[in-house]
């Protein structure tokens, strides 16, 4: 396994892969991200993994600061996944100049995790266009826990044409049910106790609407109060169609229950998707 901290270097080494998969990752590595890679090795010759940290996607008061930097452990769990290339720049081999040419996502940006994150797909869509740039894959892996991201990523990607495909990743839990995400290590053992809490909100709902409840937003009220109950802070919870995250209709069959809370200081997120008969 090759790691590499320049873009430089990073081109050279692909000159000579026929295809490549990417994985494009801030670190802090879990079982999560290796299902990515699970997903993405049997699709090209060459397996790449970034690890990058990206302000631009962090906002003012985020914990862009404090988000755990572990490459060397990352690096270790990369290289028993069998990954062949990591791509691990410091910020300024990313951001050599101040970046002031963005990617402007569609309005999907402003509602849901952008409405309480502003900019926030902004800088996701800059960076991952990017670093497709610079690795050139036929397809990249992405998880559906960042559903909304999903969503972005697969839009900058028909608008503009690119000839890579965007391969979603079903959500890696824990045995409770607790998505796995970087950000469950801020949990105390007490919050991490409670955090199942989450899922388990989402799939009351599923259930409720699979047994044909359609007051959509009484059962978005009712999931945020059961949470605030419980010492939860929630941002959101809405029942929404799965192609765009717009409120759905009734004859609406493709939908996702989508959901961010804090639960202390760690801002946790997840979904379930439905299919109705």
């Amino acid at each position: 396994m090759d790691i590499i901290h320049s873009a430089a270097a990073l081109r050279l080494r692909l000159q000579g892969e026929p295809n490549n998969v990417f994985v494009p990752t801030m670190g802090n590595l879990h079982d999560g991200h290796i299902q990515l890679i699970n997903i993405a090795k049997p699709r090209a010759a060459c397996t790449v993994v970034s690890i990058f940290v990206n302000r631009l996607q962090f906002g003012p008061r985020e914990d862009f600061d404090r988000y755990p930097r572990t490459l060397e452990s990352d690096s270790a769990r990369l290289e028993a996944a069998g990954v062949d290339v990591v791509f691990a720049p410091d910020e300024q081999e990313i951001y050599p100049e101040p970046q002031t040419f963005v990617v402007e996502p569609s309005d999907l940006q402003y509602i849901l995790e952008g409405a309480h994150r502003p900019g926030h797909f902004r800088g996701v869509a800059t960076v991952v266009l990017k670093l497709f740039n610079l690795v050139m894959p036929h397809s990249a892996i992405f998880g559906k826990k960042d559903y909304q991201q999903y969503l972005v990523l697969l839009d900058m990607v028909k608008q503009f044409a690119l000839p890579i495909e965007i391969i979603p990743a079903e959500t890696v839990r824990a045995p409770d049910g607790l998505a796995l995400s970087s950000r469950n290590a801020y949990l105390t053992p007490e919050e991490r106790r409670e955090a199942p809490r989450l899922y388990s909100v989402l799939k009351k709902i599923r259930s409720e609407i699979e047994g044909g409840a359609r007051d959509f937003q009484r059962l978005d009220q009712k999931a945020m109060a059961e949470l605030s109950s419980h010492g939860w802070q929630p941002d959101y919870v809405a029942v929404r169609r799965r192609a765009d995250l717009r409120p759905p209709t009734e004859r609406d069959r493709e939908l996702v229950i989508v959901a961010a809370a804090r639960l202390g200081r760690p801002r946790l997120i997840d979904n379930v998707e439905i299919t109705l008969r």
